[in-house]
């Protein structure tokens, strides 16, 4: 039987397990314009046992961040700041991707002196966090087709300084209300284009921007991730089944390294994606007012997934492949400091050998 705790191949690469680091924005990006400490290569390489790291969304332009204190991959510094993170991953044995995260309509002009851009001039509802404290959304200035070309090259030149950087590959984030999601979604994405109107108007973006990208560094390299239903950042998705189906037969040639599917209210629908995708699946599956346990493992067991992503308990957990190997105990997050501060709440969570 198949465990949580073989490996497997993604892509190019061989995993030392099927346990993965999901995706955390964790605002400690303190260097100039956005660049990594050597906090947060301390904070990564204590979590290199994972199968995978994926890392917290990473923007790649500069209009592309959401949130105060996040990393980018647009520049020569921070191409250089991301180095020392690698390094450490990889000097513990590890594999990291990183995730390359366009906020689109989630942002601020106060982040990058410019407007938020998105599919549609449609706010999304709330507010976000920024050097001011919180403010409210802002309605996005529509993306042209230029810019839409433009955008799809800014994913493709970021793939491209990832790699130059030492990650082994990148995850693209068409999930949890961000700008490919927004292509998607039936409700900030009104375009009558041929970037919208239609369900194949509106996968357009993330097929494009996946083709790019996987020219650009390998499709072996490359994963997706998605989230199907999840109304976070004021998405509505009219016939999300359908939406998703058409994706995923469009991006089934690419063969990228594998999908990553945050799962959302409809269940049901996961057991579908599994089928259809040709590729390995990481899922982080739902669970509405608590975290990923132990006992999402045996979705490995069951074949319901290739690998399970793990996102509060590798928060607190620096070790976690182990504990769960042991059957415990874990650390339990303090979401008081899950975003910016310094190393408390960061890298202070004890491993097991010195807890």
């Amino acid at each position: 039987m198949t465990t949580a705790f073989d490996g497997i191949r993604l892509g190019r690469y061989t995993t030392r397990n099927r346990v993965v680091m999901a995706p955390m924005t964790r605002s400690r990006a303190y260097g100039p314009d956005g660049t990594p400490t050597e906090l947060m290569a301390r904070y990564y390489g204590q979590r290199a046992a994972a199968g995978l790291i994926v890392t917290e969304g990473t923007q790649p332009s500069a209009v592309g961040q959401g949130y105060v204190n996040t990393p980018g991959l647009h520049t020569a510094p921070q191409i250089e700041a991301w180095k020392p993170v690698t390094a450490a991953v990889h000097e513990r044995g590890g594999l990291i991707f990183a995730q390359l995260m366009h906020s689109g309509r989630i942002g601020h002009p106060s982040l990058h002196g410019a407007t938020p851009v998105g599919a549609s001039a449609v706010a999304a509802a709330g507010q976000v966090h920024t050097a001011e404290g919180l403010q409210d959304l802002v309605t996005p200035e529509p993306l042209d087709e230029d810019a839409i070309r433009e955008t799809i090259a800014d994913f493709a030149d970021a793939a491209r300084n990832a790699i130059e950087a030492g990650f082994d590959g990148v995850e693209l984030h068409g999930a949890n209300g961000y700008l490919l999601h927004q292509f998607l979604s039936t409700n900030a994405n009104v375009r009558t284009d041929g970037w919208g109107g239609t369900v194949e108007g509106r996968i357009r973006l993330t097929v494009e921007v996946a083709r790019a990208v996987a020219a650009a560094i390998g499709a072996d390299r490359v994963g997706l991730r998605i989230s199907p239903s999840n109304p976070f950042n004021d998405i509505a998705e009219d016939g999300h089944r359908e939406t998703y189906l058409a994706l995923i037969a469009e991006l089934n040639p690419l063969g990228l390294a594998y999908l990553h599917v945050a799962e959302g209210p409809d269940t049901e629908f996961t057991p579908q994606l599994r089928e259809r995708w040709q590729g390995p699946v990481i899922l982080n599956p739902y669970t509405p007012g608590a975290w990923t346990g132990p006992e999402a493992l045996k979705l490995v067991e069951t074949g319901e997934a290739d690998l399970v992503s793990y996102g509060a308990l590798f928060l607190s957990n620096p070790d976690l492949p182990e504990r769960l190997a042991a059957g415990g105990p874990f650390n339990q997050p303090d979401y008081t400091k899950a975003f910016g501060g310094d190393h408390t709440g960061y890298t202070d969570y004890p491993a097991l050998t010195t807890a």
